[in-house]
């Protein structure tokens, strides 16, 4: 399965290796191997279901990181019959959305109560409020983390003088 690493995946287990709590590296070894099997739980990913030629079940294989992917395994194993791509439907993202990912996980709620997703919020003009979930108290979606403050973009200033002349 072909993975392209998303960047708070890459940081997370950076994060990981320059942890310096781990006693050995077998201790490291096993949450690195977590942490990847974690964020490969939160991804979309496909199946190619077979059936042989005279209509019974065939194989199942996967799972692939893209429909390109099976597809392109598709056309280079020969396997007779006929295949369909099928989406698996992941339980990391329906896990998430029931209990909330409280890891700070892009696109769920950073509100350390919360950690639900989106759609889990209720719709205020343009952005996301109150939790539905009964058990959540947070009132308004916190679409990144407020420990990083965002920089304020400053514009350079214009100098006098026309438009699209250039002095020499």
């Amino acid at each position: 399965m072909r993975i392209t690493p998303r960047s708070h995946e890459i940081k997370k287990i950076v994060d990981l290796l320059e942890d310096p709590t781990f006693d050995n590296a077998e201790q490291l070894a096993k949450a690195v191997i977590k942490e990847a099997a974690e964020m490969i739980q939160m991804r979309d990913l496909f199946v190619l279901v077979h059936i042989w030629e005279d209509g019974t079940k065939g194989l199942n294989l996967g799972p692939f990181g893209a429909v390109a992917e099976a597809e392109s395994f598709a056309k280079k194993v020969s396997l007779g019959g006929a295949g369909r791509i099928v989406p698996l439907t992941s339980s990391g993202i329906i896990l998430a959305n029931a209990t909330g990912k409280q890891d700070g996980w892009p696109g769920y709620c950073w509100n350390p109560e919360c950690g639900h997703s989106p759609t889990n919020h209720a719709i205020e003009g343009a952005s996301r409020g109150k939790c539905h979930r009964a058990e959540c108290s947070c009132s308004k979606f916190l679409k990144d983390d407020p420990s990083i403050k965002a920089k304020k973009k400053t514009t350079a200033r214009k100098t006098g003088g026309a438009k699209g002349v250039n002095e020499l």
